[in-house]
């Protein structure tokens, strides 16, 4: 069985889905620092001047705070998202397909980071078809450093096989997971296929959303699972 170990990101890129989709179980993994300017409350989209961030205020009380403890700043940030999602996707193929379905998670979203990021993880996982078991590592309850809880999960869940990606290679030592008897793979993000994308030149590290509202009912045939 193949686990695969992140933090929630907000709508993230495809990359993201397809490590979803390599797993048998994902797990989200926000008991950790809230690092600010990073992918936790934000992603890119692509617009007629360029790639433009949507970002969700958020508060950030101290340095140590944890993103499952991350609240949002401002409550009109969901009307705005919606806004340039609309201004800058309206002529792509799929959108109205799709932008209802993405509304409604604006329309019923929380205050949490965490809930937000899982509540659109989730949907576009199930635009995708991605059938993987996705659970919180809080449930889990780890103890340790970074590596011996990477560890843990593995083992609770009956991992024989850890897909990891590739920043943390900085960081995981592979003996350790030899000794405990499991495969270390590494996430390759390379090879993707380029797709009907509005505005030229072509961007791969975009939100998913892109490729949905591009690509429809053929966007999981961009991914590389």
């Amino acid at each position: 069985m193949t686990v695969s170990i992140l933090q929630s990101n907000y709508i993230p890129w495809k990359g993201y889905f397809d490590i979803i989709a390599k797993s048998d179980v994902f797990v989200i993994y926000d008991e950790v620092q809230y690092t600010k300017n990073d992918w936790r409350n934000r992603n890119l989209i692509k617009t007629q001047n360029g790639l433009q961030w949507l970002t969700i205020a958020v508060k950030q009380d101290s340095l140590d705070q944890k993103i499952c403890d991350t609240q949002v700043f401002k409550t009109n940030w969901t009307q705005k998202h919606m806004n340039t999602l609309q201004t800058n996707y309206a002529k792509a193929s799929y959108f109205k397909d799709y932008m209802e379905i993405v509304s409604k998670i604006y329309e019923n979203t929380s205050n949490s980071l965490s809930e937000i990021n899982l509540q659109f993880i989730k949907t576009i996982c199930r635009i995708l078809e991605i059938e993987t078991k996705i659970i919180d590592s809080r449930t889990l309850k780890l103890k340790g450093d970074k590596q011996e809880r990477l560890i843990k999960v593995c083992k609770i869940l009956g991992a024989d096989r850890y897909l990891s990606g590739p920043a943390a290679k900085s960081y995981i030592d592979e003996k350790v997971y030899k000794e405990n008897k499991i495969e270390l793979e590494w996430m390759d993000y390379s090879n993707y296929k380029e797709y009907n994308q509005l505005y030229p030149p072509f961007e791969h590290g975009v939100s998913v959303l892109d490729l949905i509202f591009n690509e429809g009912p053929n966007a999981r045939h961009f991914l590389n699972f």
